[in-house]
């Protein structure tokens, strides 16, 4: 996300010289993110799903579709991209006079 953000700086400067709300620009950077990890999640979770029946011969105490894992390895990973879009990098783009440096 990081990333993401710092490619799209020059635009992020744009919209809130043009009047976007700083809020509004936030918000569209964290909802991305999250877009992306649930649908990231929902993929692994139908690719695990599927391979559980290759795995069952290699696990000894839980089941290979042990819905408590699954549930929580998809919460843990929709937190911490939630986390990484909801600190942005050092230099804050929603700021105009940091994002219009760049050109």
């Amino acid at each position: 996300m990081s990333y993401t953000v710092t490619q799209r700086t020059s635009e992020i400067g744009i919209r809130v010289t043009l009047g976007a709300q700083s809020t509004d620009v936030f918000r569209g950077i964290v909802s991305e993110g999250l877009r992306i990890a649930v649908l990231g999640v929902g993929a692994g979770l139908l690719a695990a799903l599927a391979l559980t029946r290759l795995l069952r011969s290699f696990l000894y105490s839980i089941s290979a579709s042990d819905p408590a894992t699954f549930a929580l390895v998809a919460f843990l990973l929709i937190l911490v991209t939630a986390a990484a879009s909801y600190f942005p990098p050092p230099r804050h783009p929603c700021r105009p006079i940091v994002a219009l440096r760049y050109e």
